[in-house]
């Protein structure tokens, strides 16, 4: 017996070796997808299978296991498991962005829940899946051996669909990764037409058309830069965020409401995740959450407390939990059996270059068949002109091989030509038939001519790629679901709310509140009202405001501090609502309160702040003028807004443009006018100068900023309901600090007068009684009369009544808030 040959290899070497070899077979043969048609080994061959087994999308389904075994048994020699699990992915909705596989039973849930026994599942490709394999019977792809070298299998799909962009793909090889996102499919073909127009378009152009991934569950993409990055050098980080919406509940409540979450984010785990938050106190003012997703969508209902900011509370949510994640996008790809970082560009170059290939072996098959059937009926014809001498020289041979040896010497035919004519019925001979057999040759011949055209021109490849790409476009497009927010920096709650018109109130425990504008119906002068809002016996509304939900408003405080807010940060209450405290919103000093408060549109324009005014007056008869740029940048805890001398407090602030006229009067009727440059501009830490003498017992109780001296009306309100319009111009224009003139005769029937407001025609007015009843009517049914008149009813008061607080609703086409 021959000795065995012993050779000593060093445990290194050897480990490197093979370590090397196993690397290179995770790396070829399991973990990455081919650049070419997006799918790893199991998905190509899972794919095929199901082909061989003729399991399309308009077939009956057929078990899992059924595809399991074919799979395994002929071409993947790894686990069942492996198998199985590629094809529960391929079937969910929520995994990939076009599912290739359609399937029939449980095959698992964004929750977590993995999928039924593979005996108890069924499945049949999609239709969208037969699209990468459309062709492959025509040659157009390479085979090889399987691994026991006993059949064959596709080394690479046809690949008319672009799977590679369209469901991404994610993978762990031996010293690499691959994280490729899913896209759009109109935004894809759009993208890759683009590309076949013009081969030397830039990263940029192709992102007018490739704008952003596109994730199966929806959500958004939080900032633009991650998606620039990855498109132009193949790796980036994307942020994605959970879509939420804000919904009321009764009393003044909140709940914030996710109906998409980021992609591969478990949604049993996101809810565990922000129950432990809360019981660990890490997010506050959270009190309930409920999983009332269904059939028809998502929808995580996260219960606030009623003293909750659901804008505070959502930027927790995305803080601390996986309602915003980030999806590091590493374009890894074979290319040519070798992994390659690859930018949109280039993954969109591979595409065209693999589909052309398969355009030029098509279009070589196709043009194979049709010479050689062509190269049939050319035979065919001559028989068909000399038939006689063609049938006389079959039965004059003694076997078919020696008719086909005439008939190839008679004639000059091939033995290919020779075995059509032997094989030729007898209906062949009738004249129709012989028509047939033209017509037919005519039809061949030029679709030779527009094959040898289709190889000899690449436009005319390109062409048939873009008529693909287009047809599958109309077939299988559909809405982008992610939703994108180019820049980080400018995205807030803000985004997700309407800027619409709202009402705002205060009440006298210091309760705000906005609610829809379009709630209040108007009603004609006199009429009783309705209910505004649900108050105890002690509290009304003492201050209302119209404004939009994108507008700032900028609180001043008796004390003459000044905050800041957004209307949408403001809960939004329903109509007998109470309200919220707004010291749970803003940090009001105990012993302070909110007296007055004005909207403006913007504190970022240097040019609006700097020609604007905020304009302030004191019960005790004191006027300010300060810009709003002083205003611009307030702290949370607030800023010096005026400061108020003892025994006085702010009364009202508006909004002026260096021009207007300011109409100040006080509670025994009388009022003064005079133009803003009356008041120099001050600083923020002064209290201002004399705008109205008052004498004893008496005190402002309102301040008109007019613009418009020459058309506009002012409306003087009592205490019990009674009420008139006059002219301005009836009010002669002075010099500030003087006592003014008469502008509603207060009697005991009256009451004192409480408010005085510009109106006109379009607007409408609010008004609310301590009691909280709220009338809304039109300023043209009260006419204009007099500046010295007791003036009309506007409104019946209850016995135990009065009037709390007045207010003007502008017409929808007038600036109603600056």
């Amino acid at each position: 017996m021959a000795r065995e040959k012993i050779i000593p290899v060093t445990i290194e070497d050897e480990m490197q070796s093979a370590y090397i070899d196993y690397s290179m077979s995770v790396i070829v043969s399991r973990a990455l997808p081919d650049v070419r048609d997006g799918l790893k080994p199991v998905h190509r061959r899972i794919l095929y299978g199901m082909s061989e087994l003729g399991m399309l999308h308009n077939r009956n389904y057929k078990k899992s296991a059924r595809i399991v075994g074919e799979v395994l048994g002929k071409y993947h020699p790894h686990g069942d498991s492996a198998v199985y699990d590629s094809i529960v992915r391929m079937v969910q909705d929520f995994s990939l962005r076009y599912p290739l596989v359609d399937g029939q039973g449980n095959f698992g849930s964004i929750d977590g829940d993995s999928a039924a026994a593979m005996r108890y599942t069924e499945v049949r490709m999609e239709r969208i899946a037969e699209e990468m394999l459309t062709d492959i019977n025509k040659e157009t792809v390479d085979y090889q051996n399987n691994f026991d070298d006993t059949l064959q299998e596709p080394t690479v799909m046809p690949g008319m669909l672009p799977n590679m962009l369209l469901n991404g793909a994610s993978g762990i090889a031996v010293g690499m990764a691959t994280n490729m996102a899913p896209h759009n499919i109109r935004e894809t073909i759009d993208g890759i037409v683009a590309y076949i127009e013009n081969p030397d378009i830039e990263c940029e152009e192709l992102m007018e058309h490739i704008s952003a991934p596109d994730f199966p569950t929806g959500g958004i993409i939080y900032g633009y830069g991650g998606v620039k990055e990855a498109y132009e050098t193949g790796r980036g980080k994307i942020t994605l965020r959970a879509r939420c919406t804000t919904e009321e509940l009764r009393r003044g409540r909140e709940q914030i409401v996710i109906t998409e979450i980021p992609y591969q984010v478990n949604k049993t785990t996101l809810v565990k995740k922000i129950a432990r938050h809360v019981e660990n106190e890490k997010i506050e003012d959270i009190s309930e959450i409920r999983d009332e997703s269904d059939r028809e969508g998502m929808r995580i209902v996260v219960v606030l407390k009623r003293s909750a900011n659901a804008g505070i509370v959502l930027n927790q949510l995305y803080k601390y939990t996986q309602m915003q994640t980030t999806f590091g996008v590493i374009s890894l790809a074979l290319v040519k059996g070798r992994p390659k970082v690859m930018p949109l560009k280039e993954l969109i170059f591979h595409y065209v270059e693999h589909r052309i290939e398969i355009i030029i072996r098509r279009t070589l098959y196709d043009l194979d068949q049709a010479e050689a059937r062509a190269h049939i009926l050319e035979g065919l014809k001559i028989a068909l002109d000399d038939l006689d001498e063609v049938i006389k020289t079959i039965r004059a041979s003694d076997s078919p091989k020696e008719a086909n040896k005439a008939l190839r010497r008679k004639f000059a035919l091939t033995d290919i030509q020779a075995k059509a004519i032997l094989d030729m019925r007898l209906q062949k001979l009738t004249g129709l038939e012989r028509d047939k057999v033209e017509l037919e040759y005519g039809e061949i011949a030029d679709k030779i001519a527009e094959y040898r055209n289709i190889l000899s021109d690449r436009n005319r490849q390109t062409d048939i790629i873009k008529e693909e790409l287009l047809e599958l476009k109309k077939r299988y497009g559909d809405e982008r679901r992610t939703q994108i927010v180019h820049s980080a920096e400018d995205f807030s709650v803000e985004d997700m709310i309407a800027d619409e018109d709202v009402v705002v109130t205060i009440n006298n425990k210091g309760f705000i509140k906005r609610m829809p504008l379009s709630g209040y119906r108007r009603q004609k002068r006199g009429g009783k009202g309705m209910k505004g809002t649900t108050t105890k016996d002690d509290e009304y509304v003492e201050h209302l405001f119209v404004a939009t939900n994108h507008n700032y408003i900028l609180f001043f405080t008796e004390k003459g501090q000044c905050y800041w807010l957004k209307v949408y940060e403001i809960p939004e209450g329903s109509r007998l609502s109470r309200g919220r405290a707004i010291v749970n919103l803003i940090e009001i000093d105990k012993d302070d309160a909110i007296k007055t408060f004005v909207p403006v549109k913007t504190l970022e324009d240097e040019e609006y702040i700097n020609n604007h005014y905020i304009m302030m007056a004191t019960r005790e008869g004191k006027v300010k003028k300060t810009s709003l740029e002083a205003y611009s940048r307030p702290r949370s805890n607030g800023i010096i807004g005026i400061n108020i001398n003892d025994n006085d407090a702010l009364l009202e602030a508006a909004l002026t443009d260096g021009e207007s006229n300011i109409i100040l009067a006080n509670r025994k009727g009388r009022a003064i006018r005079f133009h803003e440059n009356e008041v120099r501009d001050m600083g923020r830490n002064t209290s201002g100068v004399k705008g109205m003498s008052l004498g004893k017992d008496n005190e402002l109780v309102d301040m008109v900023v007019i613009k418009n001296t020459h058309e506009a009306t002012v409306l003087a309100i009592s205490e019990n309901g009674y009420g008139k319009r006059s002219l301005v111009e009836d009010y002669r224009e002075q010099s500030r600090g003087g006592k003014g003139v008469i502008t509603l005769k207060v009697t005991g029937k009256t009451g004192e007068l409480i408010a005085l407001k510009e109106v006109s025609d379009k607007d409408d007015l609010m008004v609310i009684t301590e009691s909280g009843k709220v009338i809304r009517m039109n300023c043209g049914d009260i006419r204009t009369m007099g500046r010295n008149t007791q003036g009309v009813r506007i409104m019946r008061l209850d016995s135990e009544g009065k009037i709390a607080a007045i207010t003007r609703v502008v017409n929808e086409e007038e600036d109603a808030t600056v």
